[in-house]
């Protein structure tokens, strides 16, 4: 099997792209998704000043390492959720990947804050995936405004997009069908995030890692068995099979054509304020985290 782009001995094969690449024009081919997903949709500029999500794993190291060699100026968020079967792992892939890049590295401890997840799943009686999602999305937001960066960058993927997707249409959920896509914009008191790496599966981002050196985390969350994404997932990756390059069609499809019309079904705006207690942008007075801090207490 020969490269698609130089003709040397190919070492990944992407049908879904009807290539192959050699380790270096993986590299190239892999910047170049970047590159275009960053430009088609405005998400950053050379002042930015970008705040990574990192979590240990895979696809947020390769987002900040790719990132950076695009020559932005990065700099990275882990939280420590607190659990103990997972956390520490994850927390030192982030260390030592953000020592070797030269990439500054803030820690957030949710244990500091009286919220670690070990805890708080013995209180709630939500799913705690649901919980521990809204608690980091909290912290990711009020770093960023707070510390002065522009932009917050996740490392959801192609597969974490469409499952994303797929899981909403099957609820017919057109709020979140309405917001859903690589850039949601600052307002309301809320940080600019973006998803640099909606163009990459899975599959890419790994062999990203694999090519350029980085050593990633796999200690899986011990509390996400239940999480209902991972069937999505499965589903749409047997579909990938069957017909390479469906997953990349689907969300362009929605990008395209279809988000537009559920944004017109969107079109009461819900009021949101300050939370009375932290200032977080909420439409219930007392933000999410800052009614969970006060149950912990209890």
């Amino acid at each position: 099997m020969k490269c698609t782009r130089c003709s040397d001995q190919a070492v990944v094969a992407l049908p879904s792209h009807h290539a192959a690449f050699c380790a270096p024009c993986y590299l190239v081919f892999a910047r170049r998704l970047v590159e275009r997903a960053i430009k088609e949709h405005a998400m950053l500029t050379p002042e930015d000043r970008v705040l990574v999500a990192i979590s240990g794993g895979k696809d947020s190291l390769a987002l900040a390492w790719m990132l950076k060699e695009l020559g932005y100026d990065v700099s990275g968020l882990h939280i420590d959720v607190g659990i103990p079967e997972s956390s520490p792992i994850a927390r030192g892939y982030a260390e030592r990947f953000c020592t070797t890049q030269a990439i500054p590295l803030h820690i957030l401890d949710l244990q500091s804050q009286g919220l670690a997840m070990c805890e708080v799943k013995k209180r709630v009686k939500r799913p705690i995936c649901s919980v521990c999602g809204q608690t980091k999305r909290y912290f990711f937001n009020t770093f960023t405004l707070n510390n002065g960066y522009s932009v917050v960058a996740t490392g959801h993927n192609l597969d974490d997009e469409t499952s994303r997707l797929m899981a909403n249409v099957m609820r017919w959920d057109t709020a979140y069908l309405s917001d859903q896509g690589p850039v949601m914009p600052a307002e309301k008191g809320f940080a600019k995030k973006i998803k640099p790496l909606f163009r990459m599966t899975e599959f890419e981002t790994a062999n990203l890692c694999f090519i350029a050196g980085i050593d990633y985390g796999h200690a899986p969350c011990p509390y996400s068995a239940k999480a209902s994404f991972p069937v999505y997932k499965r589903l749409l990756a047997d579909l990938e099979d069957i017909q390479p390059g469906r997953k990349i069609h689907f969300y362009d499809a929605f990008l395209q054509r279809g988000r537009q019309g559920f944004a017109s079904a969107e079109t009461t705006d819900q009021a949101v304020d300050p939370c009375v207690h932290c200032g977080y942008p909420t439409s219930t007075g007392e933000c999410g985290v800052c009614r969970l801090r006060t149950m912990m207490k209890e």
